[in-house]
């Protein structure tokens, strides 16, 4: 039971209520989401879930704005890009091109061609700036919802990188398999 939006799941003719799993079963796989037929789970629907009054044999593949949105701000993703950031951060020493290249092989299993790592370098470069003068920012997009900084790492670090992975997670590439 990954999160999920208040009041998604009131249920007319259930006093049932949705609780976050905590502990391992928080990190199951997709899969194992836990679903209703008159309350699906909306990332799943955002991403053409079946409505499961049907088997399906494929579902049908489509790329939208919306799809974009959920990877970018639902916070099962955004928990994920944290995660990824924090591994980045904690690679290569202090070289942002080591770091940066290390997310590329996690997200998306190749090295980064020279112009896409100078972006990703570049946009690390830049939220480091924003988060540097925002500390609240730093700290919200660095801890929320993945929990407390590990010793010796910034929020301002933290933030920028987790917004890097946000990026490389929400990639087509990474999004689609072809």
């Amino acid at each position: 039971m990954p999160y999920q939006p208040d009041g998604v799941w009131n249920v007319v003719y259930s006093s049932q209520k949705w609780a976050v799993a905590t502990g391992e079963d928080r990190y199951r796989r997709g899969i194992y989401t836990y679903t209703r037929r008159t309350s699906p789970y909306p990332s799943m629907i955002a991403f053409d879930a079946g409505s499961r009054e049907v088997c399906l044999v494929s579902r049908v593949r489509t790329n939208t704005p919306l799809q974009a949105l959920v990877m970018l701000n639902d916070p099962v993703y955004v928990e994920a890009a944290q995660a990824l950031g924090r591994k980045m951060a904690a690679a290569g020493g202090r070289d942002p091109r080591k770091k940066a290249t290390y997310g590329f092989r996690a997200a998306l299993s190749r090295s980064p061609k020279k112009a896409e790592l100078d972006r990703v370098v570049k946009a690390y470069k830049d939220e480091l700036t924003r988060f540097g003068g925002d500390a609240k920012a730093a700290e919200a997009m660095a801890t929320q919802p993945i929990g407390p900084l590990p010793e010796g790492l910034e929020a301002a670090e933290a933030a920028a990188w987790s917004t890097v992975a946000n990026v490389l997670l929400n990639l087509d590439e990474f999004v689609t398999r072809r």
